[in-house]
């Protein structure tokens, strides 16, 4: 089985950053597509952030200049930098990633449990 934990979340003044990270554990896999998830309240879930395993990125047009998204892929982590926050920006943040098991051809999607980021003073 595989799994993502998150850290990172908290509470922060406007304008300040905070760093999200996401490590998938478990037995042998491969990661490919690493994305971020936000969801606020009262609202669906939106893609934040994606990082493929060449490292091509994309973001929301609202995070663009302000978010950072890397991936350490030896230790099976993605990051997610958040600067200039905003209030808008609080939300319940998800990883997710794209695992092909070992011994396997199929791509699943796995997430994790998320993690609360609060932007307010």
């Amino acid at each position: 089985q595989v799994q993502l934990v998150e850290y990172g979340g908290g509470l922060v003044q406007p304008g300040g950053s905070l760093r999200l990270s996401c490590v998938a554990s478990g037995s042998r896999f491969s990661i490919y597509t690493m994305r971020w998830y936000g969801q606020a309240p009262g609202k669906q879930r939106e893609l934040v952030a994606g990082i493929t395993s060449t490292g091509n990125t994309n973001y929301a047009d609202s995070v663009k200049g302000r978010f950072t998204i890397s991936r350490d892929s030896a230790k099976n982590t993605v990051y997610l930098q958040m600067d200039s926050l905003k209030p808008e920006d609080t939300a319940v943040y998800y990883c997710n990633f794209i695992i092909r098991r070992s011994g396997s051809v199929v791509r699943s999607e796995y997430w994790g449990q998320g993690t609360q980021v609060t932007v307010s003073s």
